[in-house]
C-alpha cells in the first residue's frame, strides 16, 4: 500500500464546498401551483378550494406547502395548526375529502384569504427579498429562541405558584456524577430533589436528539434521590396546565396525551410530557 504524507495545509486546500440546487422536483411542482394561481384584487372561499384541491396524497401535500407558503408557516407549524384546529383524524387528502367545508374553514380561520389577497396584490421592492432572506435565516432562528424562552416562563410560573422562591432557574446542578445543565433545580442546585428540563415545540434544541441528549446528560449526572413523589404537586400541576390525562404508578409517572403515550425513558425517575396539538412539549425529570 502506498502512503502518502500530507501536512495540514495540504490537507485545508485540498478542501472544497458542496455545491446542491434547493430547486427538486418537489419545489418545481410547488412553484407550478402557485403560478397557477390567478391574480385578483381580492379572494375569496372558492379561491381557497381550488388552491387547495388535489388528485391524490402527493399533489396535495404540494398543495399544502402552497398555503403555508402564503401564510408564512413552516411545514411543521402548519401541521400543528391544522391539526390543533381539525382535531383528532389527520390533515391529509382524505381526511379533506371527508371533510371538505370544515377544513375550508379552518384554512379560513387561519387567514388564508387575506394572506393571498395581500401577497398577490404586494408590490415589492427591491428590500423585501433582502427582508425574507433574513426573516428565513437568522429571523428563524430568533423565533425559535423566543418560543424556547417564551416556555420557560410559562414553566417557572407554575414553579413558583407551587414552591415560590424554593427554585433555581436555568442552572448547573451538582449531581453524583458531576455537574450538568437542567432549566430548573428544585431547591437549589446544590441539593436538588427535582430537575426540569422544558422543551418548545419549534424552538431552538426541540429536535428529538436534542431532547435526549439533554436529558440523558440530567439522568447521568443527577443523585439517585433527586426524584419526586408519583403525587408532586408539581407533576399534576403540570399536567393540568396541559391538559394531559395522567396515569400515576408507584414511583413512576406516565402522561397520555390525546394523540399517543408518552413514555420514552426506562429510568423510574424520567417523567415526559409531550402535548402536540398546541405544538408545546415538556420533558420534566423529577
Amino acid at each position: 500500500m502506498r502512503v502518502i504524507q500530507q501536512n495540514f495545509e495540504q490537507l485545508i486546500d485540498s478542501l472544497s464546498p458542496l455545491e446542491a440546487d434547493w430547486m427538486d422536483d418537489t419545489a418545481e411542482a410547488i412553484m407550478e401551483r402557485i403560478r397557477s394561481v390567478p391574480m385578483k384584487a381580492e379572494y375569496d372561499r372558492s379561491d381557497i378550494a381550488s388552491l387547495i384541491d388535489a388528485e391524490n396524497g402527493t399533489d396535495f401535500q404540494v398543495a399544502k406547502f402552497c398555503v403555508g407558503l402564503f401564510l408564512g408557516f413552516s411545514k411543521d407549524k402548519l401541521e400543528v395548526e391544522l391539526t390543533d384546529r381539525l382535531g383528532n383524524g389527520g390533515s391529509g387528502i382524505k381526511r379533506f375529502q371527508s371533510d371538505r367545508e370544515n377544513y375550508l374553514d379552518v384554512l379560513e380561520e387561519l387567514g388564508l384569504i387575506d394572506a393571498m389577497t395581500a401577497t398577490v396584490n404586494a408590490k415589492p421592492v427591491w428590500s423585501d427579498i433582502l427582508k425574507e432572506r433574513l426573516r428565513s435565516g437568522r429571523g428563524s432562528a430568533i423565533q425559535g429562541q423566543q418560543r424556547g424562552r417564551e416556555l420557560e416562563d410559562f414553566t417557572e410560573e407554575v414553579i413558583q405558584e407551587v414552591f415560590g422562591s424554593a427554585y433555581e432557574p436555568r442552572c448547573s446542578f451538582q449531581g453524583a456524577n458531576g455537574l450538568a445543565k437542567c432549566d430548573f433545580a428544585i431547591p437549589d442546585k446544590m441539593q436538588p430533589f427535582i430537575l426540569i428540563e422544558a422543551k418548545g415545540y419549534g424552538a431552538t434544541g426541540s429536535k428529538m436528539s436534542d431532547i435526549i441528549g439533554d436529558v440523558d446528560a440530567i439522568i447521568g449526572a443527577k443523585r439517585r434521590r433527586s426524584h419526586s413523589s408519583p403525587r408532586s404537586p408539581i407533576a399534576r400541576r403540570l399536567c393540568l396546565a396541559f391538559r394531559a390525562e395522567h396515569l400515576f404508578r408507584a414511583r413512576r409517572i406516565v402522561v397520555r396525551t390525546p394523540r399517543k403515550v408518552v413514555d420514552p425513558f426506562a429510568s423510574p425517575a424520567a417523567i415526559a410530557f409531550d402535548q402536540t396539538a398546541p405544538g408545546i412539549s415538556i420533558h420534566m425529570l423529577l
